[in-house]
């Protein structure tokens, strides 16, 4: 008999939430299996069976649970999965479904796949054999699932040609509102109540001013559109905008020291390290993982980075030294179509760079009006550190960098 305990994840965290179970009292599980799920106040983790057999749970979702509780127990002498063939409902009249497609999700194909879309696959039973994936090098994702486990076929339909569809062995469930509900009720999240509670001590407890620049997009899109076939082969990663974002905040807290640093208590900290935060969002709330010391990454590393971290942060297995040591933060509002705002500082930082989307406006250029791709760009900064003139230049710096990425190469 195995206990699973809640594990550790940072000296500052003690407790959490055990949002939910993954699996019912009684069920079997195999070896690596997500099993449930834990929030607290800065990250929200996933806890996975560090063995297969029958499990029973001793704690309820929603429960609050300390750090090193038992919250359930693996019975290792009965088999995690089943040898027999997991029936599927078929319409009356059909053709029974091809026996590749009944076989049961086993443990072998579950390790193939992320936590996230090995999640879907238990939670809906699809059988992610039967899928093709879209992922790198054909690999079954969470998108793939949950579009099959949507594309529910109805009965008496015509075929398509091409392959049959992979089987769904039962329909995910819903937590629809009821129909006639004005509006429902649950608790914050201790991530959640986390987010409000820093949000509201950066607006009481620093002097936030923002100042806004353009920058002109075209030279870095130009670059991406020439170079991005190649860059992909050799490094196996896309050429984004954040990784040049990166490098010009990088080289404008280089020139401008003042906003790398930060207050604590009476004292005025100036940070040499450039250990920069990239905001992402997750359908549990914003989180900040860090990209340590970008000034000695490429390119190619600090696009590899933020896309481990940000794939860590939406799978629920960020870690809490992932978020902590940032000396600046970068928040992209523009891939939600957002064109302007006032961003909050990310305490105890004292600068934070608000990107937008990027839209082709009228600007004048060696006396003529032409369209360009703008992006507008904002700098809160905390004022108490920071005076204008040098939150301006840190800013103009970052302009520079942007519209001229030749800038990036030589640190001009």
């Amino acid at each position: 008999m195995i206990d699973v305990k809640i594990p550790a994840l940072g000296e500052s965290i003690t407790s959490g939430i055990l949002a939910k179970w993954h699996v019912k009292d009684g069920d079997t599980v195999s070896r690596g299996q997500p099993i449930f799920e834990l929030e607290t106040d800065k990250i929200t983790s996933e806890g996975q069976a560090e063995s297969g057999g029958r499990i029973a749970l001793k704690a309820a979702a929603g429960a609050e649970v300390s750090i090193g509780q038992v919250v359930a127990t693996i019975d290792e002498t009965v088999a995690a999965t089943s040898n027999a063939p997991v029936p599927v409902a078929t319409p009356a009249g059909a053709a029974s479904a091809p026996k590749s497609a009944t076989s049961p999700v086993t443990s072998t194909q579950l390790e193939t796949l992320s936590p996230a879309a090995r999640r879907v696959a238990v939670e809906t039973k699809i059988d992610p054999a039967t899928i093709t994936g879209t992922g790198k090098g054909g690999r079954v994702t969470k998108g793939d699932l949950l579009s099959v486990a949507t594309a529910v076929p109805v009965p008496g339909a015509p075929s398509l040609a091409g392959p049959p569809p992979p089987v769904i062995l039962a329909a995910p469930k819903t937590n629809a509102p009821d129909a006639g509900a004005r509006s429902t009720r649950s608790r914050m999240s201790p991530l959640r109540k986390r987010i409000a509670e820093r949000l509201v001590a950066a607006q009481h407890n620093a002097a936030i001013l923002t100042t806004f620049n353009e920058v002109d997009m075209g030279a870095v899109m130009s670059l991406r559109k020439k170079f991005q076939e190649d860059f992909t082969a050799r490094h196996g990663v896309k050429l984004g905008f954040m990784s040049f974002f990166v490098k010009a905040v990088v080289q404008a807290l280089q020139a401008v020291p003042a906003v790398n640093a930060q207050i604590e208590g009476d004292e005025l900290i100036q940070n040499h390290y450039f250990d920069i935060g990239v905001a992402v969002g997750t359908d549990r709330g914003l989180m900040v993982p860090v990209v340590r010391d970008c000034d000695r990454l490429s390119f190619a590393e600090v696009e590899k980075a933020i896309g481990d971290l940000s794939k860590k942060a939406r799978d629920g297995k960020i870690k809490i030294e992932d978020l902590q040591g940032g000396v600046f933060t970068i928040s992209n509002g523009g891939i939600y179509g957002s064109m302007l705002s006032t961003p909050i500082l990310n305490p105890p930082q004292s600068g934070i760079l608000g990107l937008h989307n990027i839209k082709d406006r009228a600007v004048v250029v060696d006396g003529q009006i032409v369209a360009r791709p703008m992006m507008y760009l904002a700098l809160s900064y905390d004022h108490r550190v920071v005076d204008g003139k040098e939150a301006v230049t840190f800013l103009v710096h970052i302009k520079q960098a942007i519209e001229d990425p030749s800038r990036l190469l030589f640190a001009l």
